[in-house]
């Protein structure tokens, strides 16, 4: 099966910080150009904790109409105070037309909460929202939760879920959760660049990282490419050089990915609710390295590096 890479979206930003819908669907172009076969609308990468409600349903009612079933959509629905406050919001959110609506584990326990308490929140949570498909996302914020392949097991059985973003960071966890969800209908995504190889190669259905933002076109062509016996050598190589560049597009993120996309010929805007701070002279630096390497990498590897064409188009 093919593997897929399914980028977590930026937020673009106008002058006044208002999201710019225009420059979201010439963003929508450059990802489906690179050969991208899904978007992760309202994520942690979209800054949706610094949005407000109406903004995450605008923003992902945008991007499902624009993408226009082109490819899959998901987005993040688990917002509100109360389990009938999410199961609201994931209602209105199932309304704009996404294939799923992501949960995110943090949001359904306190960190000093046991599972046992994780598991009735989602009853809850399954039981208030009909037959809406749902996902898992073990988001960074507000918290980690990183779920069990018990816990995963146990959600798996209500057959109400088909999407799993996992951000263990650890081989041997995505192992057992691999094999909890071996035939089932749920598509399996780490977040972990590092681990993109290894994962794909037990079985995920493909990488959902924040590397995306910056060079799609290398891991659409890792997905490609991960099981194809006559390209290990190449695969082995990039995703070193993947995972020896992670820690350090990470600093200042998501603005050093809108910074990046500047670096790439992109009229994308370096404003950022959720980094308020200006990119440092030695974090620019860093990214220009970065960005030289990434042309390196597109040589090497025969791939054409999307070239975006004028916001103009829009």
């Amino acid at each position: 099966m093919q593997k897929k890479f399914v980028p977590v979206m930026i937020t673009p930003f106008n002058l006044k910080a208002q999201i710019d819908m225009g420059m979201v669907e010439y963003l929508v172009d450059f990802y489906l150009e690179a050969g991208v076969k899904g978007f992760f609308a309202n994520c942690l990468s979209s800054e949706m904790y610094s949005i407000s409600e109406d903004e995450r349903l605008d923003l992902t009612r945008h991007v499902v109409r624009y993408v226009n079933g082109r490819v899959p959509v998901v987005a993040t629905g688990s917002f509100g105070l109360i389990i009938p406050d999410k199961a609201l919001f994931t209602e209105k959110l199932h309304d704009t037309g996404v294939d799923s609506v992501i949960m995110i584990t943090g949001h359904f326990a306190n960190v000093d909460e046991p599972d046992e308490v994780l598991l009735q929140r989602f009853e809850q949570m399954f039981s208030l929202t009909g037959n809406i498909p749902l996902g898992l996302y073990e988001c960074p914020a507000p918290y980690k939760r990183v779920i069990t392949p018990e816990i995963l097991r146990t959600l798996l059985a209500t057959n109400r879920l088909n999407y799993h973003k996992d951000t263990s960071c650890n081989v041997d966890q995505v192992k057992a959760k691999l094999a909890v969800v071996e035939g089932s209908r749920l598509e399996f995504y780490d977040a972990h660049t590092p681990h993109g190889v290894s994962s794909m190669q037990m079985g995920a259905a493909g990488m959902s990282s924040i590397s995306g933002n910056f060079y799609p076109e290398i891991l659409v062509w890792l997905c490609n490419h991960v099981n194809d016996e006559s390209r290990q050598d190449d695969v082995k190589w990039i995703q070193e050089e993947l995972r020896r560049v992670d820690p350090l597009i990470h600093v200042a993120y998501p603005l050093s990915a809108k910074y990046f996309m500047q670096l790439r010929g992109m009229p994308v805007r370096t404003i950022s609710r959720a980094h308020a701070l200006e990119l440092t002279p030695e974090q620019k630096l860093v990214l220009q390295q970065i960005y030289r390497d990434f042309k390196g990498w597109c040589m090497r590897l025969q791939i054409r590096e999307v070239v975006t064409a004028p916001l103009t188009s829009h």
